[in-house]
C-alpha cells in the first residue's frame, strides 16, 4: 500500500522530512504548502512534488491524501488539527502543539473524536542511544531511580527574530527535555522548580526570554530530575543524559564523528560533538518518520502521541510561571 502525504511547512525541517519521505518505498508525496512556495518552484520541481499551494485546506481536502506532516509555524498548529482531524487524515506535528494549553486542549478533542493517528515530532525518543537506556530502565536494570540528569546546550543563541516568536526558551528548547524525562522515568512530574537568566546575551531578557536555566522535576514515584540548558556551548551541541538507581548508574555521552583521541604533547585533541540538532538527530528523524508511517499502515498505536505533546507543554507553562514567581509549581 502507498500513503499520499502532503507536507504543511517548507522551512528547514519541512524540507528535512521530506527528504526523508522520499526514500520511503510506501510514500508518495503530492503537495506541499507553504506561504513562499512562489520562491521555491525549482527546489519543488527537484523534489519532484506535483502540488504547490499557499493554502493548506488544499492539502487537507484531497480525498487522495492519507496523511500530513506539520511543520507550519505555531500558532497554526491547533486549527490545522482540527481541519486534518475531522477530514479523517493523519497527522505528524512538529512541536509544540500551541502556546495555549486551552487550545491544545482542542486539539487533542479533536483528534480523540476522530479515528486517526496523531505523532508528535519529539526526534529524541528515537535516538538509539535514548531508546536504549528508555529499554533498560523499563526492564528494571538500575531498580529504584534516585536521580536524572539532563545536560542540553545549543551551539550558539538563535537571532532575536526568533526569540520574539519562539514562545521562550522552556516552549522552545526544554520541551524536549520535558518529554525526555517523562518518557525514560516512565512516571508523571508532579512538580517543578525554574530558575534562570540571559546569561549569554542580555537582549534577550528584553523579550520576557532566558538563554541559560536550571529546572528541577519531581516525579510521582519520588525521583528527581535536574535538567540544564544553554543557548551557547562554544564546543558544539551538547546532549547528555545520566541517570542513578539502586543497581548503579547510566551515562549517555555526546556522540562524536570518531572514537579517536589524537595523544600530543601539547595535549590530547578528539572530535568535537555534532554542530546541531540537523547533525545530531539525523537518525533519529528517519526513525520517527518511519515508526509514524509503519503505525499508519499496521494500525499501531505511535510512540509518542498528542498527549504526551499536551503534557510537555504544560511542563514548560509551569515552568515559565515558576520562573516569574520563584516558586516551585504543582501540576
Amino acid at each position: 500500500m502507498t500513503l499520499t502525504f502532503g507536507v504543511i511547512g517548507a522551512g528547514r525541517i519541512g524540507q528535512l522530512h521530506i527528504s526523508y519521505l522520499q526514500t520511503h518505498k510506501d510514500v508518495k508525496i503530492k503537495w506541499i504548502s507553504d506561504l513562499n512556495c512562489d520562491k521555491m518552484e525549482e527546489w519543488i520541481a527537484q523534489a519532484g512534488i506535483e502540488n504547490k499551494t499557499k493554502d493548506h485546506r488544499d492539502i487537507i481536502n484531497d480525498p487522495e491524501v492519507d496523511a500530513i506532516i506539520i511543520c507550519s509555524p505555531t500558532d497554526t498548529h491547533v486549527d490545522i488539527i482540527k481541519e486534518a482531524s475531522a477530514q479523517g487524515k493523519h497527522i505528524f506535528c512538529e512541536k509544540p502543539i500551541s502556546m495555549s494549553l486551552e487550545e491544545a486542549e482542542e486539539a487533542v478533542e479533536a483528534v480523540k473524536k476522530s479515528n486517526i493517528k496523531l505523532q508528535m515530532g519529539f526526534n529524541r525518543r528515537f535516538d538509539k542511544n535514548f531508546k536504549q537506556l528508555h529499554s533498560i530502565l523499563s526492564e528494571g536494570e538500575l531498580g529504584q531511580i534516585q536521580t536524572l540528569r539532563i545536560t542540553s546546550r545549543d551551539p550558539e543563541p538563535p537571532p532575536i527574530e526568533y526569540i520574539k516568536r519562539s514562545g521562550g526558551l522552556f516552549m522552545d528548547m526544554t520541551i524536549h527535555d520535558f518529554d525526555m524525562a517523562r518518557y525514560l522515568m516512565q512516571s508523571e512530574i508532579v512538580e517543578v522548580y525554574a530558575s534562570g537568566d540571559a546569561l549569554v546575551n542580555p537582549e534577550i531578557a528584553e523579550y520576557d526570554d532566558i538563554d541559560t536555566a536550571l529546572i528541577t522535576l519531581k516525579f510521582e514515584n519520588g525521583s528527581i530530575a535536574m535538567i540544564e540548558n544553554c543557548r551557547r556551548s562554544v564546543y558544539g551541541y551538547d546532549q547528555r543524559i545520566e541517570i542513578l538507581g539502586d543497581n548503579g548508574a547510566i551515562d549517555v555521552g555526546n556522540e562524536q564523528s570518531s572514537t579517536l583521541n589524537y595523544h600530543r604533547v601539547d595535549g590530547i585533541r578528539r572530535d568535537s560533538p555534532p554542530y546541531f540538532f540537523l547533525e545530531r538527530y539525523s537518525d533519529a528523524y528517519k526513525v520517527e518518520m518511519n515508526d509514524f508511517i509503519d503505525a499508519i499502515l499496521n494500525d499501531t498505536d505511535v510512540l509518542c502521541s498528542i498527549e504526551d505533546g499536551y503534557k510537555a507543554q504544560q511542563i514548560a507553562l509551569k515552568c515559565q510561571e515558576s520562573l516569574k514567581t520563584n516558586q516551585p509549581q504543582k501540576l
